[in-house]
């Protein structure tokens, strides 16, 4: 064998080794690139399912916020007037056995009064009147929790009829209320499985596994809000209002994207 075959045949040998490293390093590439595109988008053999879940509740948590108001000549009467009738509230609704953490100071406030001095006026000339002190108003709201859904109308009353000049914004809801959006939630994917199954019988293919899960739910319970109730209204209702609680519904919505095989 001359020299000129024997390097034809060397340079033969190496180009087929090239080729066949080229032709693996392909065929890896193409199949990590078919993964990805499995794993990325999988809506070219995937199915996608609603669900719709509801959990109902009785609750076992009132709550409601009032004020108390005082006007004075001087800023610490003002201060004196609302401390003593707050207190009086307060110990009344520890008395229904309200604990202390479910007892909350929303805001306290105090400013200056005014009222406009009537002017004097000539015969040509009426000055505008002015703004000229007139003592002060304290304010302090507060919000309560009952656990007792029961002692609502109490708390309610006794507050009204201690000098509380506003109260509003009574709601129940449950004390968990996590508990009731996870009933829902799983109730709402039980429905979208149903459905899958259903659909992949129809369609003649195997459900595998979940690629996708997605809801709406954002929050608790939806509270069940009464009427405003005013001070005045407290006292010329009833001695203690009758309080429907009512319940709660949670309505979860589930999509669900299987992969089919």
């Amino acid at each position: 064998m001359d020299t000129h075959t024997a390097e034809v045949k060397k340079i033969l040998k190496w180009a087929w080794i090239v080729l066949i490293a080229l032709a693996a390093f392909l065929a890896v590439e193409t199949l990590g690139a078919f993964k990805d595109l499995r794993s990325v988008s999988p809506t070219y053999n995937s199915i996608s399912v609603s669900g719709v879940g509801e959990a109902v509740s009785i609750p076992d948590i009132a709550a409601f916020s009032f004020t108390v108001s005082a006007d004075a000549k001087v800023a610490s009467d003002a201060q004196e007037q609302v401390t003593k009738k707050m207190d009086v509230i307060l110990a009344g609704l520890k008395a229904l056995g309200i604990e202390e953490k479910d007892i909350k100071t929303t805001d306290y406030s105090l400013w200056p009064k005014y009222t406009f001095a009537p002017a004097i006026c000539s015969q040509t000339f009426c000055p505008p009147s002015r703004q000229v002190p007139d003592g002060y108003t304290a304010s302090h709201s507060i919000s309560v929790k009952v656990r007792s859904t029961e002692d609502a109308g109490k708390a309610l009353a006794f507050a009204g009829e201690n000098g509380a000049t506003g109260i509003s914004n009574l709601s129940f809801t449950v004390d968990d209320p996590d508990k009731i959006l996870a009933e829902a939630r799983a109730e709402a994917i039980a429905d979208a499985r149903e459905k899958a199954k259903l659909l992949s019988k129809e369609l003649g293919v195997r459900l595998a596994r979940v690629v996708s899960f997605s809801d709406d739910a954002g929050g608790g319970p939806i509270p069940y809000y009464a009427e405003g109730l005013g001070g005045d209204m407290i006292k010329t209702v009833a001695p203690t209002p009758t309080i429907p609680t009512g319940e709660n519904k949670v309505t979860v919505n589930v999509t669900v994207v299987y992969e089919m095989r």
